[in-house]
């Protein structure tokens, strides 16, 4: 737990500490009674109520559309599966102000959807909720789905043997297996959907607003820090709470489970209700994932003088003229690479270590680090940026000049998805194999090398996919502190959207494409790395 909980201290609860602490004091004075003044406002109440209940009904939605698919996706095998799993985790990475713009080309005044049907939703919630599923739809394909290849399909067929129904067994074997996965995916999308702010900020527009919606409002537009740092403690509160309820539900219910190779449980889909159910995934992905991303290349390539690639020759000369881009696309391309791959062996080291002392079962102070490894889901990115930029510049800490700040802000989003994604397959592994290798004369290092890590690499390979991607798309924080000269492809992209006129629009959909391709080209690199693996566990 020592290097997790330095990496954490030093490089999120001293951060988060200092900017709130700028915003409470004024004149060596505490400003504590500002807190009362904000909570009682209504609009902040009405804030408050709706940024929980639209993250409920967001994790309800995207989990009741994704369930089914990380079902097809652990137990079929059909043509295409990789590429496909690598495309459906495209949209994690996007800036969020993309993909709102692409769902309010479907959903907005002279949409698709209204072209068909006369029909808008870009003025209810339902937009919001669309576009949450397909932010997240991946988070649970791949965390539920990672583990649910690896459960021995026998059990559920044994009790179908004596006399269960499909989904009698489905229900006392499978779902009992599959709930600590389950709820780790359910609460990464309750937190992403908690502090949703791209989507809820262009979709949403004045009538609807998100805890970080606001606290970026105060403190970007309204220079009002006081205001926000109440907010983001409110927000640290009701995600505390939330890890606190998950923490107690679920971890009782973890156990050792019987996993096998993945590649055994893969088969082609049997009868009309299985392949039923596999054109019914292809066609939700189609519609929720494949739509909003061939409006994204549509407009790219919908330049003023007709269908081409003059937005992206565009870029070249954006570059050369010294405007608002600074470098070549290439150049930023290298920058998120580079950044996202350093923050991924960040995450992967500090998440790993997190997730194997997680595992040991030693009461109330690991269970709380639990929670507190989490805890950069939700807060405010807008916090942690700034508290960067205020807290890390005076030695030992003098880090604002150096490039590894960015990958450092990427990790702390990445950490949490390496714990959640290796910690049910970490638990489900029998401590009775550790303790037959230690009789037989193996080190704990030897047994954790021959025990744990064959069990545990599909998942560890999941996780670094996740990190990575999270990594590259990482927008809120890294647009504080990375350099002008030095840009990743979301900074890149905000900077175009953030100027008016049809040609920077048009170039920040040519970056949101090229981001997009370079994602999937990672992911289905990712998807064809092969672990040593046999026989069943």
């Amino acid at each position: 737990m020592a290097v997790p909980t330095a990496f954490f201290a030093l490089f999120f609860l001293y951060p988060v500490a200092a900017i709130v602490a700028r915003g409470l004091r004024d004149g060596g004075q505490w400003r504590l009674g500002r807190a009362g003044e904000v909570l009682t406002d209504p609009a902040v109440l009405d804030i408050l109520w709706f940024t929980g209940w639209q993250a409920a009904a967001s994790t309800a939605l995207t989990l009741a559309v994704a369930l089914p698919g990380a079902y097809v996706f652990a137990r079929f095998a059909f043509p295409g599966k990789r590429l496909l799993r690598a495309v459906v985790t495209v949209p994690f990475v996007l800036p969020t102000v993309v993909a709102g713009s692409a769902f309010l080309a479907l959903l907005g005044h002279g949409g698709l959807l209204e072209r068909l049907w006369g029909v808008r939703l870009d003025t209810t919630v339902w937009s919001i909720l669309l576009a949450h599923v397909f932010f997240n739809y991946a988070v649970v394909v791949r965390t539920v789905g990672g583990l649910w290849a690896q459960l021995d399909p026998r059990q559920e067929e044994a009790a179908r043997v004596l006399g269960a129904s499909r989904l009698a067994a489905w229900r006392r074997v499978t779902l009992p297996a599959l709930a600590p996965a389950v709820a780790a995916a359910a609460l990464m999308v309750f937190l992403f959907t908690f502090t949703s702010f791209g989507v809820v900020q262009i979709l949403g527009g004045p009538r609807y607003a998100t805890l970080e919606v606001a606290i970026y409002r105060e403190t970007a537009q309204l220079l009002d820090l006081p205001t926000a740092a109440v907010l983001t403690l409110v927000q640290f509160a009701a995600v505390a709470a939330v890890l606190g309820l998950h923490a107690w539900t679920v971890r009782r219910r973890e156990g050792a489970l019987k996993l096998v190779d993945p590649e055994q449980t893969a088969r082609r889909p049997q009868g009309p209700a299985q392949w039923a159910l596999l054109w019914g995934v292809l066609a939700s992905v189609a519609l929720l994932i494949l739509l909003p991303l061939a409006v994204l290349v549509e407009r790219s390539l919908d330049a003023p003088g007709g269908y081409g690639l003059g937005y992206y020759r565009a870029l070249q000369s954006a570059a050369d003229s010294g405007g608002t881009f600074f470098v070549a696309p290439m150049e930023a391309v290298w920058n998120s690479l580079r950044y996202a791959a350093v923050a991924a062996v960040f995450a992967l080291v500090v998440g790993g270590l997190a997730a194997a002392a997680l595992t040991r079962r030693a009461g109330r102070l690991v269970r709380g680090f639990d929670a507190l490894l989490m805890l950069p889901l939700g807060t405010s990115a807008v916090t942690v940026g700034f508290g960067f930029l205020i807290a890390l510049d005076e030695p030992p800490l003098d880090l604002r000049a150096s490039w590894v700040l960015v990958p450092l802000a990427q990790a702390l989003v990445g950490v949490p998805f390496v714990v959640r994604t290796m910690l049910p397959v970490l638990r489900a592994v029998d401590h009775r194999l550790r303790e037959a290798a230690a009789v037989l004369g193996a080190s704990p290092l030897r047994a954790w090398r021959e025990v744990d890590l064959p069990m545990v690499a599909r998942a560890l390979g999941v996780a670094a996919g996740f990190a990575f991607a999270v990594s590259l798309g990482e927008f809120g924080a890294t647009v504080f502190i990375a350099r002008p000269d030095h840009p990743t492809l979301p900074v890149a992209v905000a900077r175009f959207l953030g100027r008016a006129g049809q040609l920077n629009y048009g170039q920040a959909m040519a970056l949101s494409t090229i981001l997009m391709l370079v994602c999937a080209a990672s992911l289905l690199l990712l998807e064809r790395i092969r672990t040593d693996r046999s026989g069943e566990f």
